[in-house]
């Protein structure tokens, strides 16, 4: 159903706005802002990855449009935690205006500057730990420890006079984290004690039942898989996943394995997490990708980005063939993540291509290898009996999600007017503990497509699948500009529509016939003689074939 655009009114005073302008109805993007008194905050600026029908696209990004004439406004950037879903984006609003604040954890931020400074941007930052308080114009903010599957996740509590916002980042709530750091519950009693008008969780497992698992499982598994690998193990995961890496070192270092970190932003990410110390590297265990050559393959564990099947990372190359490292038989692949929805195609493919060449690949359908970051129903129902909200925006998911998020918040007691199922630009306004929906913008997907941002269009990608599926087809002629006589074709080539290009010999009567009869009709315009054309060689693909290619038609005077 078609979202029914409508501007919202102008801010009254005393009230807080709160506009997602990404991360609803999809898994990416995830950005929100906050408007009091004329000043805005922002939580989180991330981005998503492109699924297959958007061909050449890098990352997508959040909707801008709503900030860009107010980026003096702007008093700060809240970041929950490093993942690229939540930093990604960063960059390209830095590029805007450079010296925003950045608020967020000491391994959040040491992530995200790595990643500025690849873009050359130099930020201001300010660093926060749980149970810190900071207040930027009329925003208090609280920031509470939450378990996630990146360390040193935040939820953030903003108070402003129209009211106490809980906005939670992605969380649940292992019990027996590896990092010893729990989701923060006693700070959740409190603040539901003193009344939270809008509470904003996670919606990303609101539809799985019960209590994601526990992270410690996991190791054991991996233990056990390398264990009985009788070649090179590798591991597939996100690159951010400090958690599986360490245990990955671990499980290693208990095989007398070495492992070798592939992909530059594993190496990167890790190498972060190691001097921050939320990554214990065991002495000896980590070598370098050139002296691997060196040690008997039931030595070597390999460390690697590609879990989603993305064609350029690692896993995908050495899937096609692409890669230093031969995958053959004997190799143990794992896939210690989560199928992000819309990756399932890409994933299969790879675990296809990793068997075809002999590998025992190893994923979560068939083997304990991985757990959510995400909270679980049964979680998010503690989060609501705890909090007991006024009101409540479900975020971070895709639409079902975000439906079984509000659903569970209507079993705890929250009234279903006080539930709201947003889209991305859906504003709310709070005052006075209501929650009100008051205007709905008009926000699309920005591109990122190499050096060019925004500049990519639906209709550009739309061409993209059109040349990809159905192929190509272009005509050219030359007329007489007094009579509309055709002097030169039509000559057809293709791409992609037929390898023997004599089949066109049954259309090009037709062209001309067409041509012919539009000149005696008084067309002279060589725009509405190739509109001739398009419409000619058109009908008989559709009608002749049961294809729709790309048709253009060049018409030129000569």
């Amino acid at each position: 159903m078609p979202v029914s655009i409508y501007t919202p009114p102008a801010l009254p005073q005393g009230t807080l706005r709160v506009t997602p302008i990404g991360g609803l109805g999809e898994i990416g993007r995830n950005m929100t802002t906050y408007e009091f008194d004329g000043k805005l905050l922002i939580i989180d600026c991330g981005v998503l990855f492109p699924e297959e029908n958007q061909p050449g696209v890098d990352l997508i990004l959040p909707d801008f449009s709503p900030i860009r004439d107010r980026l003096d406004d702007v008093l700060g950037i809240v970041l929950t935690h490093g993942h690229e879903d939540h930093i990604g984006a960063v960059p390209y609003l830095l590029r805007m205006r450079q010296d925003i604040p950045l608020i967020g954890s000491t391994l959040t931020l040491a992530l995200i500057e790595a990643k500025l400074k690849e873009h050359r941007i130099k930020p201001y930052t300010l660093t926060v730990r749980e149970g810190q308080h900071e207040k930027l114009g009329p925003f208090e903010l609280e920031f509470i420890a939450v378990n996630h599957s990146i360390p040193d996740a935040l939820a953030v509590a903003v108070t402003t006079p129209a009211g106490v916002v809980l906005h939670t980042g992605d969380f649940k709530m292992d019990q027996l984290p590896l990092d010893d750091r729990i989701t923060d519950l006693r700070a959740f009693a409190r603040l539901g004690e003193a009344g939270v008008d809008l509470f904003l969780p996670d919606s990303t497992n609101a539809d799985v039942p019960g209590f994601t698992p526990n992270e410690r499982d996991i190791g054991p598994v991996l233990e056990a898989v390398i264990a009985k690998a009788p070649r090179r193990v590798i591991v597939a995961s996100f690159s951010s996943h400090v958690h599986r890496v360490q245990q990955v070192l671990d499980a290693a270092a208990a095989n007398d394995r070495k492992v070798v970190l592939m992909g530059r932003s594993m190496v990167r990410n890790m190498g972060i997490a190691a001097d921050l110390g939320f990554l214990k590297v065991p002495d000896g265990v980590l070598m370098d990708a050139k002296k691997a050559a060196d040690l008997p393959d039931n030595r070597l564990v390999y460390m690697s980005t590609g879990s989603q099947g993305e064609p350029m990372a690692v896993l995908a190359r050495m899937a096609n063939m692409e890669h230093q490292i031969e995958v053959g038989k004997g190799d143990t692949v794992i896939l210690a993540s989560s199928l992000i929805p819309g990756n399932e195609n890409a994933v299969y493919r790879v675990i296809n291509g990793l068997t075809k060449l002999g590998a025992n690949v190893v994923h979560k359908a068939n083997a304990k290898v991985h757990v959510s970051g995400h909270a679980a129903a049964g979680e998010l129902l503690y989060c609501y009996n705890i909090l007991k909200p006024k009101n409540v925006l479900p975020v971070h998911g895709e639409y079902r999600h975000l439906v079984a998020n509000a659903n569970l918040a209507i079993q705890t007691g929250v009234p279903e007017k006080n539930t709201i199922i947003a889209e991305d630009g859906t504003v709310i306004d709070l005052r006075d503990g209501v929650a009100s929906v008051v205007g709905q913008l008009d926000l699309g997907y920005v591109y990122v497509d190499g050096s060019s941002v925004g500049e990519i269009t639906d209709a550009d990608l739309k061409d993209r699948r059109i040349l990809a599926e159905e192929g190509f087809i272009s005509i050219f002629v030359a007329i007489d500009p007094q009579t509309g006589k055709v002097i030169v074709g039509p000559e057809i080539q293709s791409r992609g529509f037929a390898e023997d290009e004599k089949v066109f010999n049954a259309v090009i009567p037709q062209v001309l016939k067409a041509l012919t009869d539009a000149a005696e009709n008084g067309t002279r315009d060589t725009h509405a003689f190739a509109q001739v054309v398009r419409r000619t060689v058109g009908r008989w693909v559709n009608t002749q074939h049961r294809r729709r290619p790309m048709i253009v038609p060049v018409v030129i005077e000569a």
